[in-house]
């Protein structure tokens, strides 16, 4: 850490870099904290965990036992006996107690995106409620047709407040906070809709995942998904670098744009000098330099292997799985760029956003959850991948599989696991009722002194006292 903090200090240290390397030597220290507590007032197993987006402050959970709760992060609420470990008690909790609570288990409860002020629950007894934070009572709460699995709202919309809902019925339902009403219904699934989420970076962009093992993406500015995934249509690895695809862009570029004009050369010089003045007709010329009949047969060429599907067409795309069971499981990573999925055949399978492609990752074997929808969690830097894999939560690395973390602390079933990249922190919640924190382990004190018992020089300074 010092050789990075000398780096940075001459200059030979960019600060983004700098910042990235700390972030990513603290996450790759993980352990089960032993300074940090949290008290989970669940009396049912913990199905869901977020924390605020504005402050990266407040965690919220929700409960089997048709509980929610929030906890301060940040700030303790008291500390045990020597003064080590901080304990976090809930701020406010709502429970079946409540006059407006629900009745069944809470499987999903999420932040508003914008501030804390609100807060949205979705429950098995087919209601999703919006929640005041400061007075706990319910705005608004939105009647559906069976179970709600998973709920989700964009963090990137600036043009609406839509709730996306999934439920056992088939159908996607985007709940509108500002008129109370459902805004519109997305039907294409064939089962239950177990997993939700939003795009990262375009608000009217959906992700689904139902029971009958698609992977569906909607534009909600229309009518049917634009694509479903294929786990059969692959590509090995990431995609080329934007410098390295552009490269090949120009390199296509001119083979198309000056490979015609050649052969018309030696076409129109076998015939004479003549003929090539007379039948050539005038073309006007672009800004680049190239006519624009030569960059319309371009567009053609580019457009020619492309083919649109009309919604409502059944074709074998839209028949097409990105998981042999349930996919109860979804995690866009932070640049939008790709997906993780996970399913009830127990395989972990990564997403190419772009071309639609299975990246072909394989990643080691674990057993996962089939019942139930799982929370997973992708670091700041989408290096490692956080998955519940029955009573244990494993990191992998995102890019080649490999389990590089066994987290074990948990007495029962893992649900879902949440990361703070605020300050590189894990969240886990379980069956067994409990929250816990993995952290980043501290600088002790023997590792600040020498094997002598002195300190390290490397903050002494030869001028003062």
């Amino acid at each position: 850490m010092w050789k990075e903090i000398g780096d940075r200090e001459f200059g030979k240290l960019r600060t983004n870099l700098f910042r990235n390397r700390i972030k990513s030597a603290r996450i790759a220290s993980i352990q089960l904290s032993n300074y940090k507590d949290i008290i989970s007032p669940h009396r049912g197993s913990v199905n869901s965990l977020q924390v605020d987006l504005t402050e990266g402050r407040y965690l919220l959970s929700s409960a089997s036992d048709a509980s929610v709760a929030a906890y301060d992060v940040q700030r303790a609420t008291e500390y045990d006996g020597s003064g080590l470990i901080a304990k976090h008690k809930h701020i406010f909790l709502v429970d079946k107690q409540h006059e407006q609570g629900h009745k069944y288990a809470i499987s999903t409860a999420i932040w508003y995106p914008i501030d804390t002020g609100l807060f949205i629950t979705g429950s098995y007894d087919h209601y999703v409620n919006v929640w005041d934070t400061n007075t706990t009572q319910v705005v608004i709460n939105f009647k559906m047709p069976g179970k709600v699995y998973k709920t989700a709202m964009s963090p990137v919309a600036t043009s609406h407040m839509l709730i996306a809902a999934g439920s056992e019925d088939v159908q996607i339902r985007l709940c509108d906070i500002s008129s109370g009403a459902f805004a519109h219904t997305l039907s294409g699934h064939r089962d239950g809709v177990m997993s939700v989420e939003w795009s990262a970076s375009s608000e009217w962009v959906l992700v689904t995942g139902g029971r009958d093992g698609a992977i569906r993406f909607w534009d909600i500015r229309r009518a049917g998904c634009f694509r479903v995934l294929d786990q059969s249509h692959s590509q090995l690895g990431r995609r080329p670098t934007l410098l390295t695809r552009s490269t090949a862009n120009k390199f296509r570029a001119r083979n198309i744009f000056y490979l015609p004009a050649q052969s018309s050369t030696l076409k129109s010089s076998s015939g004479g000098p003549s003929s090539s003045a007379k039948g050539r007709p005038s073309q006007k010329k672009m800004g680049n330099g190239v006519s624009i009949k030569q960059s319309a047969i371009a567009r053609q060429v580019r457009g020619a292997g492309k083919q649109r599907l009309h919604p409502g067409m059944l074709s074998s795309q839209d028949r097409a799985t990105a998981h042999y069971g349930a996919v109860n499981g979804l995690k866009v990573t932070n640049d939008g760029m790709y997906l993780l999925s996970a399913g009830s055949d127990s395989r972990l399978r990564l997403w190419d956003i772009e071309s639609g492609c299975n990246t072909l990752v394989n990643y080691e074997t674990s057993r996962l959850q089939a019942t139930k929808a799982i929370q997973l969690a992708i670091s700041h830097d989408s290096s490692l991948a956080f998955v519940p894999c029955m009573s244990t939560t494993k990191a992998f690395d995102l890019w080649s599989g490999k389990t590089m973390m066994d987290l074990r602390g948990h007495y029962e079933n893992v649900n879902c696991c949440l990361y703070n990249s605020l300050d590189q922190e894990l969240y886990t919640g379980g069956n067994d009722r409990k929250i816990l924190v993995w952290s980043p382990s501290e600088v002790t004190t023997e590792e600040l002194e020498g094997r002598d018992g002195q300190a390290f020089a490397i903050d002494q300074d030869n001028w003062s006292d």
